[in-house]
């Protein structure tokens, strides 16, 4: 009786009631990403550091991101998500004070990477991504992509809100207000989370997981989920150009960067429609596929930022960057969930998404050093479509071993 009466939550009221809560929390704790990247130029100029040296506080905080997404994906499998929800909704909190009183670059830097990024955002991405794919059977691409797309509603709303503060007041007591705001929001929200996910029958798990847990797709688990995370590195890379550098790039051509963080809400913004279709997408032809359509219109899309530098041009090409990217990274969940076991999910969800962490944080620092080397962006866009397209080759090269694997099978 009480796995029958778990089974019933799945895909419930309570279920998206959940995934609403979900949402609001990712948007929430995805503000300490985006702050960074609009605090760049008064960052750097306070602490008169190189284009690089202030590109690092960002780096350093998707490497913590993505740490820490491992650690809260292991939190959460064991204690339930809302543990570290909570755990992230105080270190958020924290970590925007901390940054906002920093004296130095060095300061400001530990204060993203380890508050913000490792205990803080970090906790309301991979352990609420996971735990939506819990919830769902028959609707999971569209439930993860809704999730996910908290992610993107933090870049679409926070970067102009911050940067009107930024403007009128200052960046330090921008953050601290942030820090105190994000507490008194989302422990509330977390409460939501109470419940554990629902035992699934069986018969929900599909057969590529159940199947696949052994040799998915003709590897051991261990290979494949190396070449998921070798994939998501490389998409990130190629993903973070525009995203983390939209600002200063504008600032270079001069305009004003009120204008670039318009045009990253832009992004971003479209990100959200993308995401949402992605996820109806990903429902009807599956993970893989979605990866390589998403991959490739990415490719694109970077293409376009080299030969239009026009201030329409630019807000025009950044919507179909968002519009083009945003199904990306939560297509490497559903991935998982195809071809790995459940119980697994927090863990394995974590490793592949810690790996697009790294991209974005790789790929943000190395945009800089590029500028710093040749006094322009172009060389660093094209670099960026190097790594997009080592990216569509690890898909292609994967959907043909899921054509080859199913034909086996039958």
């Amino acid at each position: 009786m009480e796995e029958n009466g778990a089974s019933q939550d799945v895909e419930s009221g309570y279920a998206w009631a959940r995934l609403i809560a979900s949402l609001a929390l990712m948007t929430l704790g995805g503000a300490g990403m985006y702050a960074v990247s609009v605090a760049l130029p008064p960052v750097q100029a306070e602490f008169g550091v190189t284009r690089s040296g202030a590109s690092l506080p960002y780096t350093l905080t998707m490497i913590g991101f993505g740490f820490g997404g491992i650690l809260m994906g292991r939190l959460s499998d064991r204690f339930g998500v809302m543990v570290p929800v909570l755990i992230g909704a105080v270190a958020l909190g924290l970590g925007f004070v901390a940054a906002g009183s920093a004296q130095s670059i060095l300061q400001f830097s530990l204060a993203q990477g380890l508050l913000i990024g490792f205990l803080g955002s970090s906790a309301t991405f991979v352990p609420l991504v996971a735990d939506t794919s819990l919830w769902f059977t028959r609707r999971r691409g569209i439930a993860v992509a809704i999730c996910a797309s908290g992610n993107y509603m933090a870049g679409a709303i926070w970067p102009p809100v911050m940067q009107y503060f930024f403007d009128t007041v200052c960046w330090r007591q921008t953050y601290i207000g942030m820090g105190l705001f994000c507490i008194a929001a989302m422990l509330p929200l977390a409460l939501v989370l109470r419940r554990h996910p629902p035992a699934i029958a069986a018969a929900a798990v599909t057969s590529h997981a159940a199947h696949g847990s052994a040799q998915p797709l003709g590897f051991s688990p261990g290979s494949l989920q190396a070449l998921l995370c070798v994939a998501g590195l490389a998409c990130c890379v190629a993903m973070s150009m525009p995203q983390v550098h939209i600002v200063a790039y504008c600032g270079d051509l001069g305009f004003a960067a009120a204008r670039g963080a318009e045009m990253l809400s832009v992004m971003l913004g479209f990100g959200i429609i993308s995401r949402l279709a992605s996820g109806w997408i990903c429902d009807h032809i599956g993970g893989l596929r979605t990866l390589l359509l998403g991959s490739a219109l990415q490719g694109i899309a970077l293409a376009l930022f080299i030969p239009f530098n026009g201030l329409t041009s630019l807000y025009v090409v950044s919507a179909l960057f968002g519009l083009f990217q945003g199904g990306i990274v939560p297509s490497y969940a559903i991935i998982v969930r195809e071809y790995f076991t459940p119980r697994e999910a927090g863990a394995r969800v974590g490793t592949v998404l810690m790996a697009t962490l790294f991209g974005m944080a790789l790929g943000g620092w190395l945009s800089g050093v590029i500028f710093d080397l040749t006094g322009s962006y172009r060389a660093a866009f094209i670099h960026g479509i190097g790594w997009n397209l080592l990216n569509m080759t690890i898909a292609v090269g994967l959907l043909y071993r899921a054509r080859r694997w199913k034909a086996v099978a039958a």
